[in-house]
C-alpha cells in the first residue's frame, strides 16, 4: 500500500465535494444512485469507515507514549469513540439506498431500459 499524506487524504475529500456538486447538478437518479452507493455500503461505506477511523484514532492516542495523560484528554478521546458509534449508526443508510433504488430501478427500467444499480 502506498503511504498515507494529507495530499492523498485531501484528494479522497475532493473526490466526495465532486460528487456533492455533481448531485446538485440534478443528474439522472439512477446515475446518482449508482455513484452513492459505494459510499452507504453497510459493510464499507463511509460511516462504517469513518466509524473505525474515529475508533483507531483514538486508540492511537491513548496507547502514544508521547501523550499526555490529563482529564481534558481523556475527555477528548471519549469524544472520538462517542462520535465514532454515532457515525456507526448512520450504516442504515445503505437501507434508504436500497428502498431507493428498488423505487428508481422499476421506474427506470420500465421507462428507460435501466435495471438495478448494482
Amino acid at each position: 500500500m502506498p503511504a498515507l499524506t494529507p495530499d492523498t487524504i485531501h484528494a479522497a475529500t475532493e473526490t466526495l465535494s465532486d460528487l456533492t456538486d455533481y448531485l446538485r447538478e440534478n443528474p439522472d437518479p439512477v446515475e446518482a444512485l449508482a455513484l452513492v452507493e459505494p459510499l452507504l455500503d453497510e459493510y464499507t461505506g463511509l460511516p462504517v469507515q469513518l466509524a473505525d477511523i474515529l475508533r483507531a484514532l483514538a486508540r492511537t492516542l491513548q496507547e502514544h507514549p508521547d501523550t499526555p495523560r490529563t482529564a481534558q484528554v481523556d475527555l477528548l478521546i471519549t469524544e472520538l469513540r462517542t462520535a465514532a458509534w454515532e457515525q456507526a449508526d448512520q450504516h442504515t443508510l445503505h437501507y434508504v439506498l436500497d428502498d431507493l433504488r428498488d423505487l428508481y430501478g422499476s421506474t427506470a427500467a420500465s421507462e428507460r431500459g435501466y435495471g438495478r444499480c448494482r
